[in-house]
């Protein structure tokens, strides 16, 4: 039978999940639990306190940011890139 958690490694490790940007899957290798019971935790305590709904708001909306800015970057090597083509063309 597996390790028995304590409710504040729980809620730690749910607050970590929602919180740090990092994947679930990452989340749940750092702490040495499986995935399927890291989803059961968040499921349990998602809407507890563990997360006051600015944290959770600021948590999303650092998400979004990542999103966008990867995107972004993307966007800048492709740019990079067609300024080495342009460039070698010969007029």
């Amino acid at each position: 039978m597996g390790l028995k958690r304590t409710d504040e490694f729980r809620k730690d490790a749910v607050r970590i999940a929602l919180t740090s940007g990092l994947t679930r899957k990452e989340v749940a290798d750092d702490l040495g639990v499986g995935m399927s019971t890291l989803k059961k935790w968040i499921t349990t305590h998602q809407d507890t306190d563990v997360v006051s709904k600015e944290d959770l708001g600021l948590a999303q909306e650092n998400d979004r940011l990542r999103g966008e800015n990867r995107i972004l970057k993307e966007e800048r090597e492709i740019l990079k890139k067609a300024t080495v083509f342009f460039a070698s063309q010969k007029p």
